[in-house]
């Protein structure tokens, strides 16, 4: 059945009747994303592999606005993304806007790296991405969709001990740009978004672990600061809204210069043999 667009609490219309899918949406700068999209209106739908976490954020969604539910889905899994997106579809009608959030990382050379642990990022991050894509296809609103992955600074730029991540980054890359190209012919939009570091991410926690870390990272973006997962989230309104209609196959870096130069004044921790 589908929810009536004046069922939603609105505090700014702009995403008003449109329908959002949040992969990954769940914490960090995804869930601040589905909040966003909340906020201007729209559905919104939420899933990652905790259901506890899927629990929590659905409830906090549908307390900004009752058109909003939780899936428990793993991207990996083809056949679930699948089912997750027919109910969606079944509930809110055709898909506008599918965020590609789930990702994973974690520092390790790649001689001490096992097949397993750089599969598992690749499948999470790219297959992941193209699992979602490709079934959501088949629910999209056309022309008018608007699908955007989140990619991050490893896709244009080699670190040590980030060859998972950088692998399948670059990956997403040109996927976007490749569906772009494909999808681009019934009106679909295909974009990604590179955040920079992020303040309070499992990402950064991990990446810059002390003080010292945290103060080297800060010391190589321009503008002096971590990003907020906010502004991640207002990047992603600027790509899915009606300011960016004539974007497509773009990947935005939103990293405050951070990858503007050759990135000689940071790298990741190397790992010790």
């Amino acid at each position: 059945m589908l929810v009536r667009e004046d069922a939603l609490v609105k505090t700014d219309p702009l995403f008003s009747g449109k329908t959002v899918f949040v992969a990954g949406g769940t914490s960090g700068i995804n869930l601040e994303i589905a909040r966003s999209f909340a906020h201007r209106g729209a559905r919104v739908a939420v899933a990652s592999r905790d259901p506890a976490r899927v629990d929590a954020a659905a409830a906090e969604l549908r307390a900004i606005s009752p058109a909003a539910m939780g899936l428990p889905c793993d991207v990996r899994d083809y056949d679930a993304v699948a089912e997750a997106l027919a109910k969606i579809r079944e509930r809110f009608g055709e898909i506008d806007i599918v965020i590609s959030g789930a990702a994973g990382n974690f520092v390790a050379s790649a001689d001490t790296m096992s097949s397993n642990a750089f599969r598992t990022v690749v499948d999470i991050d790219l297959i992941g991405t193209f699992n979602l894509y490709r079934a959501a296809y088949l629910h999209l609103r056309c022309p008018g969709a608007s699908l955007i992955a989140i990619s991050a600074p490893q896709g244009s730029r080699a670190y040590a001990g980030q060859a998972h991540v950088c692998a399948a980054k670059a990956g997403i890359n040109m996927l976007t740009k490749c569906l772009a190209l494909e999808w681009g012919p019934q009106g679909i939009r295909v974009n990604a978004i590179s955040p920079g570091p992020v303040e309070g991410t499992e990402g950064m926690a991990r990446l810059a672990s002390t003080g010292e870390m945290a103060k080297r990272l800060t010391g190589a973006i321009p503008l002096r600061r971590f990003g907020q997962a906010t502004e991640i989230a207002e990047a992603v309104l600027f790509l899915a809204g009606p300011g960016a209609q004539y974007v497509t196959g773009a990947v935005l870096d939103c990293d405050g210069g951070f990858t503007a130069d050759d990135g000689s004044a940071f790298s990741v921790p190397s790992v010790e043999h």
